[in-house]
């Protein structure tokens, strides 16, 4: 797979990105793009959640063929991660974006993106749907943690939703073919931004909490969490809450 920037498909109002990526893809034969939208009625997040969609923020999914294993997969948020904060950083210079375990972006503590990764096969093989949305002109209320905006960020409003997926198209072409190619440069590049890292956490899994210290990531990705007693435990998939940031 090439660095390639994939071409944007441009809609007024839909459901979901993410579920127009998944028809399509389920048509069978597709090229890689992006679909965006100006507005979403049905926008959702991980676990179901729903995902405010204010005017003005930004809403995608890119949509591309999947060589890979099912296993290498697993590298997919990280790069969509770092892509995220990439964007912001170059469109908002004095954010310092910070990643939280796995995929979220935050600056100063709040939450500025939130990103939904979706699988499958189709006639033409595997693909990935990987769904991004950014908070550029407004700060949606009612998640369950802060949040902020690239406007909030560079006090005006000069950034577009149209602007942000053009920064944001260029770095996931960049950070992809890196996660595939080399993914310890992606799991290095992902650490040096981490939020939390050498902290205490509380991380929600299998309908049980549990608090240690984030102290790694391992070779795919996996969250390292050092126990009381001193026991790693590796956990693949959970919310991951900063226990500064708890009460």
């Amino acid at each position: 797979m090439s660095e390639a920037v994939w071409p944007i498909y441009w809609l007024e109002e839909t459901g979901s990105t993410n579920e127009d990526a998944k028809a399509i893809a389920a048509s069978g034969a597709f090229s890689n793009q992006w679909i965006a939208a100006r507005h979403q009625t049905a926008g959702r997040g991980r676990a179901g959640r729903k995902w405010s969609s204010a005017a003005g923020n930004l809403y995608t999914t890119v949509l591309f063929h999947w060589a890979g294993s099912v296993a290498e997969a697993t590298r997919i948020p990280f790069a969509a991660a770092l892509s995220v904060s990439d964007a912001i950083a170059e469109l908002a210079p004095a954010s310092a974006p910070k990643l939280k375990w796995p995929n979220d972006v935050r600056c100063a503590g709040q939450k500025i993106s939130g990103i939904l990764i979706e699988t499958g096969e189709s006639a033409s093989g595997r693909w990935v749907a990987a769904g991004i949305g950014i908070n550029v002109a407004h700060a949606p209320d009612g998640l369950d943690q802060k949040t902020v905006s690239i406007a909030d960020l560079r006090g005006d409003m000069l950034v577009d939703a149209q602007m942000a997926l053009e920064a944001l198209r260029a770095a996931f072409a960049v950070r992809l073919a890196e996660a595939i190619a080399d993914f310890a440069a992606t799991r290095a590049s992902w650490l040096a931004r981490a939020d939390g890292i050498g902290e205490q956490i509380s991380v929600r899994c299998d309908d049980m909490r549990v608090e240690g210290i984030f102290k790694d990531m391992d070779a795919d990705g996996a969250l390292l969490l050092q126990l009381e007693n001193g026991d790693l435990r590796t956990i693949r998939t959970g919310d991951v809450h900063l226990i500064r940031e708890v009460g």
